[in-house]
Order: C-alpha cells, then sequence, then structure tokens
C-alpha cells in the first residue's frame, strides 16, 4: 500500500512540478474535446479572422505563424503565412508550420477539425454563443490557452465598459424601430433569432424582423420584406462602394418603394467585417448600430 501512494505522489510531481516548471492542466473546448494546456505556446495558428484579431489585441502578433487567407486584420495579418481558408485550410502546410496551439471557431467544419485532431495536432476550438456578450468568453478563452490572462481580462474589461455605455446611453429610447438586416450581394438574406447578429440589433434598441425565425440565417422574400415594413434597413457590405450598388438596387426595385425604410431613405451602411467577426471591432459595429438607429441619444458626443 505504502509503494502505491509513493507512486501516486511522484506522477503529481512529474506533472505539476514548480521545480521542473511544468503545471499542465487538461481542460476542454468548446466542442467538448481535451486539450492540454502546458507552456506559454510559442507557434500560434489561427483558423478563423475573428482569432487573429483577438490574438493580435492580446499582443501575440510575434507567436502567429499562420493564419487563413480572410484574416486582413490588423495590417500586420496580412504578413503572416498563410493556411488557405476557413473551410480548405491546408493541413500539410499547417503541419509543417509545426504548431503548439491551433485555435478553430465553430466557422471551421467539423470534418476539417476532426482530420486535425487525426494528426494529434494541438487544436482548441471556441463557439459563438447566441448574444454579443459570448465574446468576452471567447476572449477570456483565448488568453487562457495562449497564457495571456491578465492581458485577457484588461481587453474585456476595456469592451464592457464601451459596451455598457451603449447600452446606458439608449435607456431612454421610447420608440425600437423594426430592423431589417441584409447580407450584401445575396439576395434578401438576413439573420434569424439563433444568431448573435439578432442580439446585436436587439442590444442596439432595434425589433429584427426576422428574430421570431428560429435560424441563424435565411432568406426573406420580397413579399414578406413587404409585409414586415422594416424602419431600417442596414446593409452588411465590405465597402462603401459596395454598400451603395444595394442601396440603390433596394431603391430602384418599384415594388419596395413603400416600405418606410426606403420612403424616408433610412438604409444604412455597416462594415460586414466588424458585425460578423465575434472579436474585439464587435464592439464597434454596436457602437455604430447604435448611433445609426437612435443618433439623438448620442448628440452629446459630437
Amino acid at each position: 500500500m505504502k509503494r502505491k501512494k509513493t507512486a501516486i505522489v511522484l506522477l503529481l510531481i512529474s506533472l505539476n512540478s514548480p521545480v521542473l516548471g511544468i503545471q499542465e492542466k487538461i481542460i476542454k473546448d468548446d466542442l467538448g474535446f481535451t486539450f492540454r494546456l502546458n507552456s506559454p505556446p510559442q507557434r500560434i495558428i489561427s483558423l478563423t479572422p475573428n482569432i487573429t484579431e483577438i490574438l493580435f489585441a492580446l499582443g501575440l502578433g510575434e507567436k502567429v505563424v499562420g493564419v487563413t487567407r480572410f484574416c486582413d486584420f490588423p495590417e500586420e495579418a496580412l504578413k503572416k503565412e498563410k493556411i488557405g481558408g476557413m473551410v480548405d485550410p491546408n493541413l500539410e502546410k499547417i503541419k509543417a508550420l509545426n504548431p503548439d496551439l491551433i485555435i478553430g471557431f465553430r466557422g471551421n467544419p467539423l470534418r476539417t477539425l476532426e482530420r486535425l485532431r487525426a494528426l494529434h495536432l494541438p487544436l482548441y476550438v471556441l463557439e459563438m454563443g447566441t448574444n454579443i456578450e459570448s465574446l468576452f468568453s471567447i476572449i477570456q478563452k483565448v488568453g487562457m490557452v495562449s497564457h495571456n490572462e491578465q492581458k485577457a481580462e484588461a481587453l474585456i474589461q476595456s469592451l464592457r465598459e464601451r459596451y455598457d455605455r451603449v447600452l446606458s446611453s439608449l435607456r431612454e429610447v421610447k420608440h425600437e424601430p423594426k430592423v431589417f438586416l441584409s447580407l450584401h450581394g445575396v439576395g434578401f438574406w438576413t439573420c434569424g433569432k439563433e444568431s448573435f447578429l439578432h442580439d446585436l440589433i436587439q442590444k442596439a434598441r432595434g425589433v429584427n424582423i426576422a428574430g421570431r425565425i428560429s435560424r441563424k440565417w435565411l432568406n426573406f422574400n420580397r413579399e414578406q420584406l413587404i409585409h414586415e415594413n422594416p424602419e431600417a434597413i442596414i446593409v452588411l457590405s465590405k465597402s462603401e462602394e459596395d454598400f451603395l450598388k444595394t442601396r440603390d438596387w433596394i431603391k430602384s426595385e418599384a415594388h419596395l418603394k413603400g416600405i418606410q425604410a426606403v420612403a424616408s431613405d433610412r438604409i444604412y451602411f455597416l462594415d460586414e467585417n466588424l458585425a460578423t467577426r465575434p472579436g474585439p471591432r464587435l464592439v464597434d459595429a454596436l457602437e455604430e448600430l447604435a448611433r445609426l438607429l437612435h443618433p439623438q441619444c448620442f448628440e452629446r458626443e459630437r
């Protein structure tokens, strides 16, 4: 019996020994898979743009060795080695970069994530919930797996202060306008109740006209749009030039001229990258959307 106890003590020392400097901890990612949290990673690969933005915001840019071809912010990310796209990453290239941490997101196909795990690569996957507060949890977890907990907490505190300030500014809003959020270039695609963008609209004190539908994304038809009669249309576009094309197309449609948003020219541009990436700039999107829907609440800031 005595020998068994000694063996257990030795095992604990080998795994968690301040003498050896090893602090291993087994945690689970958002998909329920185990991840061994060892020493601070030195070679990190990001599989999505929002994770890339978080890593750079935490001051980990020098440790990032690979990103997707869609990772275009901050500018330094463009100089990093490209490992392919979010749905079609090059697994051989990822392996050749010899990462000690790969951070994925639920935008990556499950099959791709399973193949990475089959290669015994250090993969940690995160998932966005249905509300924008989930952003704070994502940042906290990235901070944990990258051993940057303090910087993560500082970033969260800064973003939460801005987030709370927006909610406070909207406290006296009497009327919440009906809103249609349109994804540029794909007809009348919009967000349903299960998307965090639905929560973004709600937090900006708007009413998502597709908010009763239990889906993330769906295609509204013209008749539905006319029937719901939104007071504001928010167009998610990558550039103002793209937005203007969409706005002009909406205004040219004879059947849509009677919609309140069209008649009152309340068709607004919202940067797609800000709003659709669950990263630090999601708070920028909230601030911008709140100002578009309720400019009177922010007049003192000017």
